[in-house]
């Protein structure tokens, strides 16, 4: 059973970045509607911790589908994390640029592909740099380790559990995106998707875990927020990216087994024979 804290200071990686089991990753990603000026492996590539290597959600997903970066097959996904250094008995260290967006997703990826020692940087880059940790702008050169998946398919849920979810009313639905899409005030940002929520479903945004500092609130800050921390909770969102913030955020309250809808509103919204609730959040 996974314990303790899915997160870890700036302080405590300056400690153990050297030690050999150590794996530090780049997930940086930000989402396309923003509209960037750069790229999240540019970011990277500009500036990193040393040694990290990047992780991209839009390289690492699923083929033959739409749906931006699904999940995909143990088989694609072991072989692209090889590549990156990333195996079996090692300590795996997440960070991102972005607010948590991408690092707590790739956290969660790793999990369900049955990596069990991966944490969070608290705080991302931002931390790091804070705390007097160096970056550099060198790409890394990984050895690639043999990684073996375990999936954990109880941390998945794809369109027909969430219905049956939404029906049965035994999962806590928590939807990571902004009260207004939630309610249909406000237009989603992929043209054509109608906005709206999953029947059942509750409105807790992302960004309301995090502190002003991009820091993940405290267990006690957080508790507040979730009015039954312990239940079955399965996290969804736009496309499957920030409900991985709130798996990080109930895993910080000790609930490890939250899963995501990988497919989320851009996959629920589309077919139109889905149920579509609008109202408050």
């Amino acid at each position: 059973m996974e314990s303790g804290d899915p997160l870890v200071t700036a302080e405590w990686l300056k400690d153990h970045i050297s030690a050999p089991d150590v794996r530090v990753v780049d997930a940086t990603w930000f989402p396309p509607f923003l509209n960037m000026k750069k790229t999240g492996r540019q970011a990277w590539a500009e500036s990193h911790i040393p040694g990290s290597v990047y992780f991209d959600i839009d390289a690492i997903k699923a083929g033959g589908t739409d749906l931006p970066h699904m999940l995909p097959d143990p088989v694609m996904f072991s072989s692209r994390v090889r590549k990156l250094g990333l195996g079996d008995g090692n300590r795996i260290i997440v960070y991102d640029q972005f607010n948590f967006f991408a690092s707590a997703r790739v956290w969660w990826m790793l999990r369900v592909m049955g990596q069990r020692d991966v944490k969070v940087l608290d705080g991302g880059l931002r931390a790091w740099t804070e705390a007097g940790g160096e970056i550099e702008d060198l790409p890394p050169v990984p050895v690639e380790r043999h990684f073996t998946a375990r999936v954990r398919s109880d941390l998945l849920k794809d369109a027909e559990q969430m219905l049956a979810a939404s029906k049965s009313g035994l999962h806590t639905i928590i939807d990571s995106r902004s009260a207004e899409r939630f309610s249909g005030e406000a237009p989603e940002p992929r043209e054509g998707l109608p906005s709206g929520h999953i029947p059942g479903s509750v409105c807790l945004p992302s960004d309301k875990l995090r502190t002003p500092a991009g820091k993940m609130k405290s267990a006690e800050e957080l508790a507040k927020l979730f009015p039954n921390p312990s239940a079955a909770t399965i996290a969804t969102c736009g496309s499957g990216v920030s409900a991985a913030v709130t798996a990080l955020a109930l895993a910080r309250l000790g609930n490890w087994d939250v899963a995501v809808y990988d497919g989320s509103w851009t996959e629920w919204a589309s077919d139109e024979s889905r149920p579509i609730a609008t109202g408050p959040a």
